[in-house]
């Protein structure tokens, strides 16, 4: 597996090419995505958002349209493809795909699994794909998503960090901002982050 990694936008949202027997998939196209994933693909498989807000979709429905590719994302945050809830104005998308869940996909001969951790939205996820783990705005090197913003959640982001303690593999983490880190680092401050959000 290949992964390219480039920053967009004035969130520096990192958006995702991982490729994989010489296919690629998409991960949250943020602001001026479009030019960078088409001078880096060459035989595109599908777009993948790990949620909807709209610094990690924005390039969605125009790479929709020059890559002729589908669009996959948790069927809770399909909403925001169409109003974002953070009162930006991205170009609307539709998504081909509502994912359901925790939910295995087979995209082109690739496994890829959904892991829903709300929270941050209410479909937010991680994408997993061999031993990494896309983890959108759920957990940073060192940190976690918001919970204080419109549709977030701080019950749910407390079950979901509950839920990413008891997972017992090690994954190398992709975070929607910022530096790459492990499962196993970011579970040793999970305690401490469930402390902070129920105080909240």
């Amino acid at each position: 597996m290949e992964i390219k990694i480039q920053p967009m936008g004035q969130t520096q949202t990192n958006c995702y090419i991982v490729t994989i027997d010489k296919k690629e998939i998409i991960i949250d196209p943020g602001m001026g995505a479009t030019q960078w994933v088409v001078d880096n693909v060459t035989n595109p498989v599908a777009i993948l958002n790990t949620h909807g807000h709209y610094d990690h979709v924005w390039s969605n429905s125009e790479l929709q349209q020059m890559l002729e590719i589908p669009l996959y994302i948790q069927k809770d945050d399909a909403f925001m493809l169409e109003k974002c809830p953070l009162g930006q104005h991205p170009p609307k998308s539709v998504a081909n795909y509502l994912v359901e869940g925790d939910e295995l996909l087979t995209i082109d001969g690739i496994e890829i699994q959904y892991r829903k951790f709300a929270g941050h939205t209410p479909g937010n996820s991680i994408i997993e794909i061999e031993d990494v783990w896309f983890s959108g705005d759920f957990l940073f090197d060192r940190s976690i998503g918001r919970w204080d913003f419109p549709f977030s959640s701080k019950d749910e982001m407390v079950k979901s960090l509950e839920k990413a303690m008891e997972i017992e593999k090690d994954f190398t983490l992709y975070p929607g901002h910022g530096v790459s880190t492990t499962l196993k680092k970011e579970q040793k401050g999970m305690p401490m982050w469930i402390e902070y959000v129920k105080s909240t």
